[in-house]
């Protein structure tokens, strides 16, 4: 991605060096519970609903590099380069919202070490990227773009971006009402039926990165060769199918809440492809 010259969000909260211990003693997160957080929490749900951690949160640790000190030029970098994703879709939603009558609320995005609070509970780097919309914020720790190269093999600055948009496309369905609704409907029914609306919600995320990407580009050219390739590889790489074979050798399709690799590759090439809100519609297909 060139974002050379694009700006820096006002949005971003800088929590790294004041992140809060691992759990320990009777707060311990074992690995079954870990795995099912990855499952069913990659991009955008609530992480207290699966660890319910939120009030066994150990007091912040001090870290070795105090607040204040320079940090490491490599990870400035890649602060850096969130800030400017972010601004992005910012720059992309605001005139789309405006567009349809309406007023684009920007997101905050809080970058952090290990583990920090949110008004939706504990965010834990093992859970990987969420979004908070009781707060309106995206939760990141940039560790998780080396486990998204090294362990999903997803390498790649646009491939990170698509991460950044997935979660803002959680916040235009939060602003536009989608996810409340969405929820909502999970409640009163089945487990199987709740789980398929959660990933037509997931895929309908992933179709609108699609969208920001599509105009993104189409005003100011931020896409390079070999984006395209780097973004389709990291929406196969958080399927359902792939992290649940990887855990635990098998796949079970009844208890996928994001959606298979095919499905988010397919929906994200869709908004990508159309650049239109109507392409999004995944709760009207019948087939996803």
């Amino acid at each position: 991605m060139d974002l050379r010259n694009g700006r820096e969000s006002r949005n971003v909260e800088d929590r790294r060096g004041q992140g809060g211990r691992r759990l320990g003693g009777g707060g311990k997160i074992g690995i079954g519970t870990i795995v099912l957080a990855l499952i069913a929490m990659y991009f955008g749900i609530d992480p207290s609903v699966v660890l319910d951690t939120s009030e066994r949160m150990a007091p912040p640790a001090v870290e070795s590099s105090a607040p204040g000190q320079p940090r490491p030029a490599a990870e400035d970098d890649m602060a850096r380069f969130v800030s400017r994703v972010l601004a992005e879709t910012e720059d992309t939603w605001g005139p789309i919202f405006q567009a349809g009558g309406a007023q684009y609320r920007e997101p905050g995005m809080v970058l952090y070490t290990g583990a920090t609070r949110s008004a939706c509970g504990v965010g834990q780097a093992e859970m990987g990227p969420f979004y908070c919309p009781a707060d309106s914020k995206v939760y990141l720790d940039l560790s998780f773009f080396d486990e998204l190269a090294q362990r999903f093999g997803a390498p790649g600055d646009f491939a990170q971006a698509y991460v950044i948009a997935h979660e803002v496309g959680h916040h235009v369905q939060n602003l536009l009402g989608i996810s409340g609704k969405v929820q909502q409907a999970r409640q009163r029914v089945s487990e199987r039926e709740a789980n398929l609306l959660s990933v037509r919600l997931e895929l309908q995320a992933d179709c609108l990165s699609g969208v920001w990407a599509h105009h993104a580009h189409r005003a100011r050219q931020v896409l390079e060769p070999g984006d395209v390739e780097e973004g389709l590889a990291a929406a196969s790489a958080v399927g359902d199918d792939r992290m649940q074979k990887q855990a635990r050798g098998f796949a079970v399709p009844d208890s996928f809440t994001h959606g298979s690799a095919a499905q988010r590759v397919r929906w994200f090439r869709a908004g990508l492809e159309s650049g239109s809100l109507r392409a999004c519609d995944t709760f009207s297909a019948p087939n996803i």
